[in-house]
């Protein structure tokens, strides 16, 4: 467990430049703490301790503004810098090295039990306000610009910019699609 924040606390200080040393992310970095108040509420969700896990991702919600379903799943180096606004929803996916920004949503887009919210890859960037909707994958080592709306999968190693403007397939101009 120990290595485990360790390896979160280096990771947030290779990936935020802002962070001077370890004892003050440790302190001060609400997504590194809403983090790891999910990986309590997973644990117990994985327990099927539903309510308790519930609760403490309602209460990591309330003091850090970051909502992370306790039934997502997520990799190891997973950063949330500037986090407020983040929601995660119950059945997304993120892999390892995933650098989230303010105001991303992992959402559905039906209201079903089944895998209604994204699958995020590998080394994957989400710029800020970026929303994700659907059961769907964006590839690893892929980057969403800010703002953007992705609704359809993005294949890997690709950027992703622009509003929801959606076309039956994605336009390539230089490893970038404009969805």
């Amino acid at each position: 467990m120990l290595k485990r924040i360790k390896e979160d606390i280096n990771t947030g200080l290779a990936l935020d430049p802002a962070a001077r040393n370890g004892f003050e992310l440790l302190l001060t970095t609400t997504g590194i703490h809403a983090v790891w108040c999910y990986r309590l509420a997973h644990r117990l969700w994985k327990a099927k301790l539903y309510t308790l896990a519930r609760l403490v991702s309602n209460w990591a919600k309330l003091w850090s503004g970051i909502e992370i379903h306790p039934a997502a799943k997520i990799g190891r180096r997973f950063v949330i810098d500037h986090g407020n606004g983040v929601v995660i929803g119950a059945t997304a996916v993120i892999g390892d090295d995933v650098l989230v920004y303010h105001q991303v949503t992992l959402g559905g887009n039906q209201n079903t039990k089944e895998k209604r919210h994204p699958t995020i890859g590998d080394n994957v960037v989400l710029g800020a306000g970026a929303k994700v909707i659907g059961n769907i994958t964006v590839g690893n080592g892929s980057s969403v610009g800010a703002n953007a709306v992705v609704t359809k999968t993005v294949p890997a190693n690709s950027t992703v910019v622009g509003t929801n403007q959606i076309r039956s397939r994605a336009t390539k101009t230089d490893d970038t699609y404009s969805i």
